[in-house]
């Protein structure tokens, strides 16, 4: 499956902590000092955009008036989003590949690999190729 070239949204579902707690602390050292190795090579390439880690604490809202907000997220600790990356690629499978050199796969994180739209499903339903009304 191949996607054109553009901007993608790796998001990371981390492992949850007790994986990495019960870790020997040289192991967790030598997993970070891979870990910047690799996101260095992917600024270094000019690909990465911005990487951000997410904290654990959040709220949900919801409600046609925003009248539900709750603290949140309440996702298991296996599938927390605990991080993204937003990456520039040639196409979905060159994402996939820079995603795939993530050194804590091996630990249990997964990398949910999105391409950014110009319009989401409602715009595009009503005609418009981006999230702006085009001139008329």
């Amino acid at each position: 499956m191949q996607s054109s070239a553009g901007t993608y949204l790796l998001i990371i579902r981390d492992a949850p902590p007790a994986t990495y707690d019960a870790l020997p602390a040289e192991e967790r050292l030598q997993g970070m000092r891979r870990w910047n190795d690799w996101v260095e090579g992917m600024e270094r390439s000019g690909r990465l955009d911005r990487a951000d880690p997410l904290e654990s604490a959040g709220r949900v809202v919801g409600g046609a008036r925003a009248e539900h907000v709750v603290d949140g997220p309440f996702a298991e600790a296996k599938e927390m989003v605990g991080g993204y990356f937003l990456v520039r690629a040639a196409d979905l499978d060159e994402a996939t590949a820079m995603a795939g050199a993530c050194p804590f796969l091996q630990y249990g994180m997964t990398i949910e690999i999105r391409p950014i739209a110009a319009a989401c499903h409602l715009a595009r339903s009503i005609g418009w190729e981006t999230m702006e009304e085009p001139a008329a």
